[in-house]
Protein backbone atom coordinates (compact mmCIF):
# COMPACT_ATOMS: atom_id res chain seq x y z
CA UNK A 1 0.00 0.00 0.00
CA UNK A 2 1.29 3.31 -0.46
CA UNK A 3 1.68 5.67 2.42
CA UNK A 4 -0.86 8.12 3.64
CA UNK A 5 0.88 11.48 2.75
CA UNK A 6 0.84 14.31 5.56
CA UNK A 7 0.83 18.50 4.60
CA UNK A 8 1.52 19.91 7.97
CA UNK A 9 3.46 19.03 10.73
CA UNK A 10 2.74 16.58 13.82
CA UNK A 11 4.44 17.31 17.26
CA UNK A 12 5.68 14.49 18.64
CA UNK A 13 6.97 14.48 22.09
CA UNK A 14 9.08 11.39 23.09
CA UNK A 15 9.17 10.26 26.69
CA UNK A 16 10.27 7.96 29.33
CA UNK A 17 11.18 3.96 30.55
CA UNK A 18 8.46 1.42 29.49
CA UNK A 19 5.50 3.99 28.16
CA UNK A 20 8.76 5.10 25.75
CA UNK A 21 9.26 1.30 25.08
CA UNK A 22 5.71 0.83 23.44
CA UNK A 23 5.57 4.56 21.98
CA UNK A 24 8.75 3.41 19.85
CA UNK A 25 6.77 0.53 18.62
CA UNK A 26 3.38 1.68 17.98
CA UNK A 27 4.97 4.50 16.07
CA UNK A 28 7.54 1.78 14.26
CA UNK A 29 5.11 -0.89 13.27
CA UNK A 30 1.57 1.37 13.06
CA UNK A 31 2.19 4.77 12.03
CA UNK A 32 5.15 4.27 9.53
CA UNK A 33 4.24 1.20 7.16
CA UNK A 34 1.14 3.53 6.45
CA UNK A 35 1.69 7.14 7.14
CA UNK A 36 4.55 9.23 5.56
CA UNK A 37 5.03 10.61 8.85
CA UNK A 38 5.51 14.11 9.45
CA UNK A 39 6.50 14.83 12.29
CA UNK A 40 8.48 18.15 14.74
CA UNK A 41 10.28 15.68 17.16
CA UNK A 42 11.31 16.62 20.39
CA UNK A 43 12.86 13.77 23.33
CA UNK A 44 11.00 14.71 26.55
CA UNK A 45 13.41 11.89 28.76
CA UNK A 46 14.26 12.62 31.68
CA UNK A 47 17.82 12.72 30.38
CA UNK A 48 16.89 15.72 27.85
CA UNK A 49 15.42 17.50 29.54
CA UNK A 50 18.07 17.48 32.23
CA UNK A 51 20.56 18.37 30.18
CA UNK A 52 18.88 21.17 28.11
CA UNK A 53 17.45 22.36 31.24
CA UNK A 54 13.99 21.85 30.55
CA UNK A 55 13.93 24.44 27.49
CA UNK A 56 12.96 20.96 25.19
CA UNK A 57 9.81 20.74 27.19
CA UNK A 58 9.20 24.55 26.70
CA UNK A 59 9.94 24.62 23.11
CA UNK A 60 8.00 21.78 22.73
CA UNK A 61 4.58 23.67 24.02
CA UNK A 62 5.45 26.45 21.08
CA UNK A 63 5.69 24.14 18.45
CA UNK A 64 2.04 22.90 19.49
CA UNK A 65 1.24 26.48 19.39
CA UNK A 66 2.65 26.88 15.45
CA UNK A 67 1.09 23.82 14.29
CA UNK A 68 -2.69 23.34 16.44
CA UNK A 69 -1.71 19.47 16.90
CA UNK A 70 0.78 17.32 19.25
CA UNK A 71 0.85 13.81 20.56
CA UNK A 72 2.94 13.01 23.80
CA UNK A 73 4.17 10.01 25.62
CA UNK A 74 4.61 9.64 29.59
CA UNK A 75 6.99 11.33 31.41
CA UNK A 76 8.69 11.57 34.15
CA UNK A 77 7.85 14.37 36.91
CA UNK A 78 11.07 13.89 39.19
CA UNK A 79 10.75 13.62 42.91
CA UNK A 80 14.02 13.64 45.35
CA UNK A 81 14.22 9.52 44.35
CA UNK A 82 14.57 10.22 40.89
CA UNK A 83 16.66 12.80 40.54
CA UNK A 84 19.44 10.53 42.35
CA UNK A 85 18.79 7.68 39.74
CA UNK A 86 19.23 9.81 37.17
CA UNK A 87 21.91 12.07 38.79
CA UNK A 88 20.18 15.34 37.68
CA UNK A 89 21.01 18.88 37.96
CA UNK A 90 17.66 19.93 40.34
CA UNK A 91 14.06 18.54 40.46
CA UNK A 92 12.10 19.71 37.43
CA UNK A 93 9.07 20.42 37.24
CA UNK A 94 5.93 18.24 35.88
CA UNK A 95 6.25 18.77 31.66
CA UNK A 96 2.83 18.20 31.82
CA UNK A 97 2.26 21.28 34.11
CA UNK A 98 4.86 23.08 32.10
CA UNK A 99 3.14 22.56 28.50
CA UNK A 100 -0.38 22.83 29.96
CA UNK A 101 0.44 26.65 31.63
CA UNK A 102 1.85 27.47 28.24
CA UNK A 103 -1.28 26.52 26.13
CA UNK A 104 -3.53 27.33 29.60
CA UNK A 105 -6.32 25.16 28.13
CA UNK A 106 -8.06 22.25 29.68
CA UNK A 107 -7.66 18.30 29.55
CA UNK A 108 -10.46 16.15 28.79
CA UNK A 109 -10.23 12.45 29.66
CA UNK A 110 -12.46 9.75 28.55
CA UNK A 111 -12.28 6.01 29.14
CA UNK A 112 -12.17 3.58 26.22
CA UNK A 113 -15.22 1.60 26.11
CA UNK A 114 -14.58 -2.02 24.63
CA UNK A 115 -17.18 -4.58 25.02
CA UNK A 116 -16.21 -7.14 26.74
CA UNK A 117 -14.26 -5.41 29.10
CA UNK A 118 -16.17 -4.45 32.05
CA UNK A 119 -16.13 -1.36 34.86
CA UNK A 120 -15.69 -1.97 38.41
CA UNK A 121 -18.63 0.37 39.08
CA UNK A 122 -21.59 -2.06 37.90
CA UNK A 123 -24.05 1.38 37.64
CA UNK A 124 -21.71 2.78 35.03
CA UNK A 125 -23.56 2.41 31.56
CA UNK A 126 -21.99 5.52 29.66
CA UNK A 127 -18.61 6.97 29.92
CA UNK A 128 -18.17 9.95 32.21
CA UNK A 129 -15.60 12.83 30.53
CA UNK A 130 -13.16 14.50 32.70
CA UNK A 131 -12.37 17.76 32.47
CA UNK A 132 -9.34 18.83 34.18
CA UNK A 133 -8.18 22.41 34.41
CA UNK A 134 -4.41 22.62 32.72
CA UNK A 135 -3.28 25.31 34.74
CA UNK A 136 -2.20 26.33 37.96
CA UNK A 137 -2.56 24.51 41.68
CA UNK A 138 0.54 22.11 42.52
CA UNK A 139 1.76 22.35 38.93
CA UNK A 140 3.02 25.52 39.67
CA UNK A 141 3.31 25.46 43.13
CA UNK A 142 6.53 26.80 45.51
CA UNK A 143 7.49 24.93 48.45
CA UNK A 144 9.78 25.43 51.37
CA UNK A 145 11.40 23.19 53.56
CA UNK A 146 11.06 25.06 57.30
CA UNK A 147 13.98 23.97 59.78
CA UNK A 148 13.18 26.29 63.06
CA UNK A 149 10.52 28.15 65.29
CA UNK A 150 9.10 30.98 63.22
CA UNK A 151 6.47 32.57 61.26
CA UNK A 152 5.26 32.03 57.94
CA UNK A 153 3.22 34.62 55.85
CA UNK A 154 1.51 34.52 52.63
CA UNK A 155 2.56 38.21 50.75
CA UNK A 156 1.64 40.08 47.96
CA UNK A 157 3.29 43.46 46.78
CA UNK A 158 1.42 45.18 44.79
CA UNK A 159 3.03 47.79 41.80
CA UNK A 160 2.92 50.68 44.05
CA UNK A 161 4.76 49.00 46.31
CA UNK A 162 2.12 48.26 49.09
CA UNK A 163 1.84 45.36 51.08
CA UNK A 164 -0.76 42.46 51.91
CA UNK A 165 0.19 39.92 54.51
CA UNK A 166 -1.81 36.65 55.49
CA UNK A 167 -0.45 34.59 58.17
CA UNK A 168 0.24 30.81 56.89
CA UNK A 169 1.66 29.30 60.28
CA UNK A 170 3.85 30.32 63.68
CA UNK A 171 6.09 27.06 63.28
CA UNK A 172 6.99 25.89 66.92
CA UNK A 173 9.93 23.63 65.08
CA UNK A 174 10.51 21.60 61.62
CA UNK A 175 7.51 21.59 59.59
CA UNK A 176 6.70 22.56 55.51
CA UNK A 177 5.23 24.97 53.95
CA UNK A 178 3.45 25.31 49.97
CA UNK A 179 2.18 28.01 47.58
CA UNK A 180 0.05 28.10 44.71
CA UNK A 181 -2.03 30.37 42.45
CA UNK A 182 -3.99 30.66 39.74
CA UNK A 183 -5.44 33.17 37.42
CA UNK A 184 -9.43 34.87 36.80
CA UNK A 185 -8.45 34.57 32.82
CA UNK A 186 -7.57 30.56 32.86
CA UNK A 187 -10.42 29.82 35.42
CA UNK A 188 -12.80 31.75 32.93
CA UNK A 189 -11.46 30.17 29.80
CA UNK A 190 -11.53 26.64 31.53
CA UNK A 191 -14.88 27.31 32.53
CA UNK A 192 -15.63 27.92 28.63
CA UNK A 193 -13.92 25.36 27.70
CA UNK A 194 -16.13 22.73 29.98
CA UNK A 195 -19.33 24.44 28.84
CA UNK A 196 -18.53 24.34 24.96
CA UNK A 197 -17.95 20.98 25.36
CA UNK A 198 -21.07 19.82 27.40
CA UNK A 199 -23.23 21.49 24.70
CA UNK A 200 -20.15 20.02 21.63
CA UNK A 201 -21.70 16.20 23.51
CA UNK A 202 -25.02 17.37 24.50
CA UNK A 203 -24.22 15.89 28.22
CA UNK A 204 -24.76 17.45 31.43
CA UNK A 205 -21.66 19.42 33.41
CA UNK A 206 -20.76 18.94 36.56
CA UNK A 207 -18.15 20.91 38.40
CA UNK A 208 -16.71 19.83 41.82
CA UNK A 209 -14.49 21.86 44.32
CA UNK A 210 -14.44 22.43 48.09
CA UNK A 211 -15.29 26.55 48.67
CA UNK A 212 -16.73 25.37 52.37
CA UNK A 213 -13.16 24.93 53.85
CA UNK A 214 -10.96 27.13 50.44
CA UNK A 215 -13.64 30.32 51.04
CA UNK A 216 -11.08 32.24 48.75
CA UNK A 217 -9.82 30.29 46.18
CA UNK A 218 -11.51 27.47 45.36
CA UNK A 219 -14.72 30.03 45.60
CA UNK A 220 -13.13 31.56 43.08
CA UNK A 221 -13.42 28.78 41.08
CA UNK A 222 -17.01 28.53 41.75
CA UNK A 223 -18.09 32.51 41.14
CA UNK A 224 -16.49 32.60 38.24
CA UNK A 225 -17.95 29.27 36.92
CA UNK A 226 -21.19 30.63 37.76
CA UNK A 227 -20.59 34.39 36.25
CA UNK A 228 -19.51 32.23 32.54
CA UNK A 229 -22.46 30.35 32.85
CA UNK A 230 -25.41 32.53 33.80
CA UNK A 231 -24.02 35.23 31.43
CA UNK A 232 -22.92 33.14 28.36
CA UNK A 233 -24.55 29.65 28.47
CA UNK A 234 -27.88 29.18 30.30
CA UNK A 235 -29.95 29.26 27.41
CA UNK A 236 -28.15 27.50 25.10
CA UNK A 237 -27.82 24.59 27.84
CA UNK A 238 -31.76 24.96 28.54
CA UNK A 239 -32.13 24.85 24.74
CA UNK A 240 -30.03 21.47 24.78
CA UNK A 241 -31.85 20.34 27.87
CA UNK A 242 -28.87 19.46 29.64
CA UNK A 243 -27.75 20.92 33.22
CA UNK A 244 -24.70 22.88 34.66
CA UNK A 245 -24.43 21.97 38.50
CA UNK A 246 -21.81 22.82 41.06
CA UNK A 247 -21.33 20.30 44.34
CA UNK A 248 -18.27 19.74 46.85
CA UNK A 249 -15.51 17.29 45.16
CA UNK A 250 -16.58 14.77 47.93
CA UNK A 251 -20.48 14.74 46.74
CA UNK A 252 -19.20 14.50 43.08
CA UNK A 253 -17.61 11.52 44.12
CA UNK A 254 -19.99 10.08 46.02
CA UNK A 255 -22.46 10.44 42.97
CA UNK A 256 -20.23 9.58 40.50
CA UNK A 257 -19.99 5.73 42.27
CA UNK A 258 -23.76 5.51 42.13
CA UNK A 259 -24.36 7.14 38.52
CA UNK A 260 -25.31 5.50 35.19
CA UNK A 261 -22.60 7.83 33.29
CA UNK A 262 -23.06 10.02 30.89
CA UNK A 263 -21.84 13.47 31.98
CA UNK A 264 -18.72 16.01 31.69
CA UNK A 265 -17.20 16.50 35.68
CA UNK A 266 -14.96 19.37 35.69
CA UNK A 267 -12.17 19.57 38.19
CA UNK A 268 -9.42 21.84 39.69
CA UNK A 269 -6.20 20.76 38.25
CA UNK A 270 -4.98 18.38 40.91
CA UNK A 271 -8.41 16.65 41.70
CA UNK A 272 -8.59 16.16 37.82
CA UNK A 273 -5.18 14.46 38.42
CA UNK A 274 -6.56 12.18 40.90
CA UNK A 275 -9.93 11.48 39.70
CA UNK A 276 -9.26 10.62 35.89
CA UNK A 277 -7.02 7.78 37.33
CA UNK A 278 -9.65 6.41 39.85
CA UNK A 279 -12.11 6.63 36.89
CA UNK A 280 -9.19 4.99 33.89
CA UNK A 281 -8.78 2.04 36.74
CA UNK A 282 -12.49 1.89 37.26
CA UNK A 283 -13.36 1.39 33.47
CA UNK A 284 -10.40 -1.89 33.68
CA UNK A 285 -7.44 -0.22 33.49
CA UNK A 286 -4.95 2.95 33.84
CA UNK A 287 -4.59 2.31 30.36
CA UNK A 288 -8.23 2.63 29.41
CA UNK A 289 -8.33 6.73 29.07
CA UNK A 290 -7.71 8.65 26.15
CA UNK A 291 -6.22 12.32 27.09
CA UNK A 292 -6.35 15.66 25.29
CA UNK A 293 -5.62 19.28 26.28
CA UNK A 294 -7.69 21.82 24.31
CA UNK A 295 -6.53 25.25 24.12
CA UNK A 296 -8.72 28.29 24.26
CA UNK A 297 -6.69 29.37 20.51
CA UNK A 298 -7.85 25.58 18.89
CA UNK A 299 -4.42 23.49 19.80
CA UNK A 300 -4.58 19.96 20.52
CA UNK A 301 -2.36 18.04 22.37
CA UNK A 302 -3.10 13.93 22.66
CA UNK A 303 -1.54 12.08 25.47
CA UNK A 304 -0.85 8.67 26.96
CA UNK A 305 -2.67 10.01 30.23
CA UNK A 306 -0.82 7.45 32.52
CA UNK A 307 2.61 7.24 33.81
CA UNK A 308 5.77 5.69 32.56
CA UNK A 309 5.14 2.30 34.30
CA UNK A 310 8.74 2.00 35.76
CA UNK A 311 8.31 -1.11 37.35
CA UNK A 312 7.63 -3.02 33.94
CA UNK A 313 10.70 -1.18 32.26
CA UNK A 314 12.95 -2.39 35.07
CA UNK A 315 11.42 -6.03 34.80
CA UNK A 316 11.48 -5.48 30.41
CA UNK A 317 15.51 -4.13 30.95
CA UNK A 318 16.41 -7.63 33.06
CA UNK A 319 15.03 -9.62 29.96
CA UNK A 320 11.44 -9.78 31.75
CA UNK A 321 7.81 -9.91 30.36
CA UNK A 322 6.47 -6.78 30.03
CA UNK A 323 2.50 -6.89 30.27
CA UNK A 324 2.03 -3.22 30.21
CA UNK A 325 -1.20 -2.62 28.44
CA UNK A 326 -0.65 0.07 25.31
CA UNK A 327 -4.06 1.50 24.17
CA UNK A 328 -4.06 5.04 25.31
CA UNK A 329 -0.77 5.32 23.43
CA UNK A 330 -2.06 3.90 20.26
CA UNK A 331 -5.24 5.94 21.19
CA UNK A 332 -3.41 8.99 21.24
CA UNK A 333 -1.58 8.42 17.82
CA UNK A 334 -5.15 7.28 16.29
CA UNK A 335 -6.65 10.79 18.13
CA UNK A 336 -3.66 13.18 16.97
CA UNK A 337 -3.71 11.59 13.47
CA UNK A 338 -7.38 12.02 12.79
CA UNK A 339 -7.38 15.91 14.54
CA UNK A 340 -4.49 16.45 11.91
CA UNK A 341 -5.78 15.09 8.90
CA UNK A 342 -9.09 16.84 10.53
CA UNK A 343 -7.63 20.17 10.27
CA UNK A 344 -5.65 19.69 7.22
CA UNK A 345 -9.25 18.67 5.59
CA UNK A 346 -7.05 15.31 4.63
CA UNK A 347 -9.57 12.54 4.73
CA UNK A 348 -7.26 9.40 4.30
CA UNK A 349 -5.28 10.69 7.23
CA UNK A 350 -8.82 10.87 9.40
CA UNK A 351 -10.05 7.44 8.11
CA UNK A 352 -6.47 5.78 9.15
CA UNK A 353 -7.21 7.23 12.65
CA UNK A 354 -10.04 5.76 13.01
CA UNK A 355 -8.86 2.74 11.45
CA UNK A 356 -6.44 2.32 13.86
CA UNK A 357 -8.72 2.64 17.15
CA UNK A 358 -11.25 0.09 15.10
CA UNK A 359 -8.14 -2.38 14.59
CA UNK A 360 -7.15 -1.57 18.56
CA UNK A 361 -10.90 -2.13 19.75
CA UNK A 362 -11.67 -5.38 17.34
CA UNK A 363 -8.54 -7.23 18.68
CA UNK A 364 -9.30 -6.88 22.71
CA UNK A 365 -13.01 -7.59 21.62
CA UNK A 366 -11.48 -11.27 19.75
CA UNK A 367 -10.19 -12.03 22.82
CA UNK A 368 -6.75 -10.81 22.37
CA UNK A 369 -5.42 -8.36 25.55
CA UNK A 370 -2.45 -7.75 28.60
CA UNK A 371 -2.69 -9.15 31.49
CA UNK A 372 -4.59 -6.27 33.22
CA UNK A 373 -7.98 -6.26 31.30
CA UNK A 374 -8.16 -10.04 31.64
CA UNK A 375 -9.08 -9.18 35.55
CA UNK A 376 -12.03 -7.43 34.02
CA UNK A 377 -13.40 -8.96 31.45
CA UNK A 378 -16.26 -11.10 30.74
CA UNK A 379 -14.95 -12.32 27.21
CA UNK A 380 -14.42 -16.23 27.91
CA UNK A 381 -11.24 -17.64 27.34
CA UNK A 382 -8.76 -14.76 26.65
CA UNK A 383 -5.52 -14.79 25.27
CA UNK A 384 -3.34 -12.86 27.43
CA UNK A 385 -0.02 -11.58 25.56
CA UNK A 386 2.70 -9.02 26.33
CA UNK A 387 2.42 -4.88 25.09
CA UNK A 388 4.95 -5.31 22.86
CA UNK A 389 2.85 -8.51 21.08
CA UNK A 390 -0.48 -7.08 21.47
CA UNK A 391 1.15 -3.94 18.68
CA UNK A 392 2.33 -6.64 16.16
CA UNK A 393 -1.05 -8.30 16.66
CA UNK A 394 -2.91 -4.98 15.80
CA UNK A 395 -0.73 -4.17 13.13
CA UNK A 396 -1.58 -7.34 11.41
CA UNK A 397 -5.66 -6.39 11.78
CA UNK A 398 -5.01 -3.06 10.92
CA UNK A 399 -3.35 -3.92 7.36
CA UNK A 400 -6.43 -6.27 6.74
CA UNK A 401 -8.44 -2.77 7.55
CA UNK A 402 -6.92 -0.92 5.29
CA UNK A 403 -6.96 -3.01 2.20
CA UNK A 404 -10.37 -3.49 2.83
CA UNK A 405 -11.32 0.13 3.22
CA UNK A 406 -9.01 1.26 0.03
CA UNK A 407 -7.72 4.05 1.66
CA UNK A 408 -6.05 6.43 -0.95
CA UNK A 409 -2.44 7.43 -0.37
CA UNK A 410 -3.23 11.46 -1.30
CA UNK A 411 -6.03 13.43 -0.35
CA UNK A 412 -8.01 14.74 -2.26
CA UNK A 413 -8.13 18.38 -4.11
CA UNK A 414 -10.60 20.83 -2.29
Amino acid sequence: MKKITMTTPLVEMDGDEMAAILWKETKEKLILPFVDLNVDYYDLSMWNRDRTEDQVTIDSAMATKKYGVAVKCATITPNLERVQEYNLKKMWKSPNGTIRALLDGTVFRAPILIKGIEPYIKSWKEPITLARHAYGDLYRGTEMRIEAPGTCELVFTAEDGTETRELIHRFSGPGVAQGVHNLDKSIRSFARCCMSYALDVKQDLVFSAKDTISKVYDRTFREIFKEVFMNEFMEAFEHAGITYTYCLIDDAVSRAVKNPGGYVWACQNYDGDVMSDMLATAYGSAAMMTSVLVSPDGCYEYEAAHGTVRRHYYSYLEGGVASTNPLAIIMAWANALSKRGELDKNQPLMDFGRNLQDATIQTVESGIMTKDLKKVTTIPDPHVVTGLRFIEIVQKRLEEICQQTAIPAVPEDN
